[in-house]
């Protein structure tokens, strides 16, 4: 074996997840692996999700030692760092890739990492295979100096078409569709049809792809849309990608592909309201789409203005009335806490949603992610919550904010006034909880 390839998260140390249980595969490392072994490298997969800790550092410590290819995320950034330690005592060179590594390429050096990879994975992980030990893409320190060298920035993959699909085959996809089965009912299987979003909300990470968007051919997305219907038999699909409607003419050329080999399935997306218009609503319809996802964040245009997100409120009300009259589920994104925002802010987010009324809507804090425009713009408020590595860029505080106590409150304000039948005097609690808690901030 050249090439382990693992990514860190394991469902079992994660309550929460236990909880929501929706898993997909980590198709990152797949299509790396699918790639590489393309071009004849020997490269196993180690699917840490339905694995354990204990049985991944036993597979490091009984060896041989070769490389590691490890992903990581702002959430396993604490799981990435042990799986280090333990891969380099074992005498493993470490290759740390992903959005996290990116991010924080000296901190992940200074904690045993050989290389980090800040970009695509593939090409760069070939050269360093094929005995390359400086490519463009790379993050390393120099043996002799101790000096961080960053090359230069790794050509991007122009032909999606050109790569092979995820390595699927490689690991247990039938678990996830069993997980899937007895909790929600269904079985999803994930893909996506393009790298990047070219948008620039200032909260957003483009740590891995820039703000780049290259699309896979409509016939190519189709033909493996088909491959895994007829090899696994989901009852739905996911499209992972982050603006699915994002070019109206390919979404039209897909949906037409589709049609022509008789395809319709269920599935769910993310998109943006402005990439909504009636022609491409009825055409995901007629794909057979379940649920769209928007991406909302707050009812307060100079909320949305101040995040550069290049919606309007009014844009968003009528998207989720559009997807909901073609028979789609509608479900929306907030995001609490954004700089500047206000109680007005805050009602106004309450408004909206109940203007909306989507099947289904998730709320968040917003929270700095290194590299980010809003990163930037408070970083000098920042507090550190403990030692770096054993927190994640959710756990800033931020000096002047309000308290988590308020967004509690924020939280219960909206869903109470979202229920079919509230309760006033529930709803006026939560109303005067978030205003006695606003004068709480974070110190």
């Amino acid at each position: 074996m050249r090439l382990l390839l693992t990514h860190g998260f394991f469902l079992s140390e994660d309550p929460k997840e236990q909880q929501i249980l929706r898993p997909y595969p980590p198709l990152g490392i797949l299509y790396i692996s699918a790639y590489l072994r393309s071009r004849g490298f020997d490269v196993e997969v180690y699917d840490s999700t339905w694995g354990t800790r204990e049985e991944l550092f036993r597979i490091l410590e009984q060896g041989p030692p070769a490389m590691l290819g490890l992903y990581a995320n702002l959430l396993t950034r604490r799981t990435a760092l042990a799986i280090i330690e333990r891969a380099r005592a074992s005498g493993w060179k470490v290759i740390a890739g992903g959005p996290e590594p990116a991010n924080y390429a000296e901190e992940y050096l200074a904690a045993g990492a050989d290389y980090v990879v800040p970009g695509e994975g593939e090409i760069v992980l070939e050269r360093l295979l094929s005995g390359d030990t400086a490519p463009d893409g790379v993050v390393y320190r120099d043996v002799c100096t101790g000096a961080v060298v960053r090359t230069p920035a790794a050509t991007q993959i122009r032909d999606l078409d050109s790569l092979p699909w995820p390595d699927r085959e490689r690991i247990d996809i039938h678990r996830y569709l069993t997980a899937w089965r007895e909790r929600h009912g269904v079985g999803s299987v994930s893909m996506i049809t393009a790298r990047g979003c070219p948008y620039s909300c200032r909260w957003c990470s483009h740590s891995t792809y820039g703000q780049t968007h290259r699309r896979r051919s409509p016939a190519a997305v189709a033909d493996e849309a088909e491959w895994i219907l007829n090899r696994y038999s989901p009852e739905m699909l996911w499209y992972a990608d982050d603006v699915f409607t994002i070019h109206h003419g390919w979404t039209l050329r897909y949906a037409a592909e589709l049609k022509r080999r008789g395809i319709r399935v269920p599935f769910e997306c993310i998109t943006r309201a402005d990439r909504l218009n009636p022609q491409i609503t009825k055409a995901l319809a007629e794909m057979g789409c379940s649920r769209v996802w928007i991406g909302s964040e707050s009812g307060s245009q100079r909320v949305l203005d101040a995040m550069d997100r290049g919606v309007r409120v009014e844009q968003v009300q009528e998207a989720v009335a559009l997807v909901r009259t073609h028979g789609i589920q509608a479900g929306m994104f907030l995001m609490w806490g954004y700089e500047g925002e206000q109680i007005e802010d805050i009602e106004a987010t309450v408004e909206h949603v109940k203007q909306c009324q989507p099947d289904v809507f998730l709320t968040t804090v917003s929270y700095p992610i290194k590299g980010t425009p809003y990163y930037e713009q408070v970083r000098d408020k920042l507090v550190h919550i403990g030692e770096w590595s054993g927190s994640t860029d959710r756990d800033w505080r931020i000096r002047g904010r309000h308290s988590r106590r308020y967004f509690q409150f924020a939280d219960e304000l909206l869903r109470n006034s979202m229920e079919a039948s509230p309760d006033g005097a529930r709803i006026a609690a939560a109303r005067s909880g978030l205003r006695a808690t606003s004068a709480e901030v974070e110190a």
